[in-house]
């Protein structure tokens, strides 16, 4: 399935968020930070093993539940 790294980083913001753009903004900026180029990953952008890892750990530091 492609796409599930794109699906990971908006449930993140979101979960984060709660609706909140500021806070939506600012984990975005979060994301970005930590070397996830939020941006280049689409609902069509191939699933990459590695990448999915490190937002996995990612989210457990941001106490997301993926």
């Amino acid at each position: 399935m492609s796409g599930k790294i794109k699906l990971m980083i908006d449930k993140i913001i979101n979960d984060k968020s709660k609706g909140n753009s500021t806070i939506a903004k600012c984990t975005y900026t979060k994301l970005i930070l930590k070397g996830i180029a939020v941006d280049r990953y689409t609902a069509s952008s191939p699933d990459d093993k590695e990448v999915m890892d490190k937002i996995s750990k990612i989210a457990k530091e941001l106490g997301v539940t993926l």
